[in-house]
């Protein structure tokens, strides 16, 4: 660090010696312009001149106010301008006491607003000069009385604009902060947002698998002693179920491999398309499911189709769950207009009927699936027993909403 830096640095930090050292210089250029006389008979030229006692007093005051001038401005503005007046009427020859008046008001503008900067430039400048023209013992039209206008005049505009450029570099510095906050709170989202869709694939995946596991496990420990040739068949979907899992697994953790890490799976999303695939697996573990659809044609956004193959892979994860081993469940799926309305309905009777009172995230993960497409959702217990699942979902959305970050495509 450069010695022009240290001391920028230390003025900074000490304010009070900045405006010292500034107030020692302005008494130093008031005195030597209190000996210089710039008239003489032949016209316009320099000369020596003795100043009246009380304009070295004047001086003095006016240099010892300005020390002050960040911490009262308006009040040394008033001392000096009124030093700077005395000086005007009742000193000949004059000394440049209105120096320090014009460095006051450059203080003023700088440090305030701009009515109070009018204000206060207005009044100094009209008073200072209509003293100088009026009371002083030069004409009204010489120069040094023009001269304590336009100084005055140029103190205001200075401090006006410092003042404005400051407004101006502060107005940069904060929308440039909260640009960044911004970006910040907005990276935080997408992460939340990504959690909550990994753990919402998570949970749906794990869930319907590990039932199908339970259920065929419990059936081949039931019949391995008497029918072994069932309990094979029964460990044969489980080993066909656990695979399942692991392919899906496989493919959502992928979503979070870096880009260094080894390529992850292509495999596409599921969708409807698969919806044979899905109820066969459920069929097999028992579970009575009968399907029928009228969206025959339809072709749906990745997004979409994800969306309404985890809410029946749910629905029916949940009806072999709670419904009971007797329950027998229907799917269905239409298009209606510009949505396509997915339907699961059981007639399960077991003690544990309905979802809701699981404590698990089943029915929550398909709310914020439909709810992220500007869908709804309607679930709860049916008349005579049983549940239904009714979700909306809009065949045609926007690529911002339909895709969530990370989705696989």
């Amino acid at each position: 660090m450069s010695t022009l830096d240290r001391a920028r640095r230390h003025l900074r930090a000490h304010p009070m010696a900045l405006d010292a050292a500034i107030a020692a210089g302005v008494l130093v250029c008031m005195v030597a312009g209190s000996f210089v006389d710039p008239h003489s008979e032949r016209g316009v030229s320099w000369g020596f001149r003795t100043p009246d006692p009380l304009s070295l007093v004047l001086i003095a005051f006016a240099s010892v106010a300005l020390v002050f001038r960040r911490r009262a401005p308006m009040t040394v503005l008033a001392l000096t301008g009124t030093f700077s007046l005395v000086e005007a009427v009742t000193s000949d020859p004059r000394a440049p006491v209105a120096m320090s008046a014009v460095i006051a008001l450059y203080t003023v503008a700088a440090t305030t607003d701009r009515p109070t900067t009018w204000r206060a430039g207005l009044l100094t400048m009209t008073v200072l000069t209509g003293a100088s023209m009026l009371a002083g013992p030069l004409p009204w039209y010489a120069q040094e009385n023009l001269a304590i206008f336009a100084w005055t005049g140029i103190g205001a505009t200075a401090g006006d604009a410092v003042r404005s450029r400051r407004a101006f570099i502060h107005a940069i510095r904060e929308r440039a902060e909260r640009a960044e906050r911004t970006r910040e709170e907005e990276a935080r989202r997408r992460v939340a947002e990504e959690r909550l869709r990994i753990a919402r694939d998570l949970h749906d995946v794990v869930a319907h698998h590990i039932a199908l596991v339970n259920v065929q496990a419990g059936v081949a420990a039931h019949v391995m002693d008497k029918r072994p040739d069932q309990a094979k068949e029964a460990l044969s979907h489980v080993r066909e179920a656990s695979r399942s899992a692991l392919n899906e697994l496989r493919a959502t953790v992928g979503l979070l491999r870096q880009s260094g890490d080894p390529e992850a799976p292509t495999e596409p999303a599921p969708g409807l398309d698969r919806l044979d695939e899905l109820v066969g697996t459920f069929r097999s573990a028992g579970l009575r499911v009968e399907v029928a659809r009228a969206d025959h044609g339809t072709t749906l956004p990745a997004a979409v189709g994800l969306a309404a193959y985890r809410i029946v892979q749910e629905a029916l994860t949940n009806v072999q769950k709670h419904a009971g081993t007797e329950a027998k469940a229907e799917v269905s799926v239409v298009r209606v207009g510009p949505d396509i309305e997915i339907t699961v309905l059981d007639d399960g009777r077991g003690e544990d009927g309905d979802p809701q009172t699981g404590g698990g995230h089943g029915l929550l993960g398909m709310r914020e699936r439909v709810t992220a497409l500007r869908g709804t959702l309607t679930t709860g217990p049916r008349y005579g027993g049983g549940f239904r699942v009714h979700a909306i979902l809009p065949v045609k959305t926007s690529t911002a909403v339909t895709q969530s970050p990370g989705d696989p495509v």
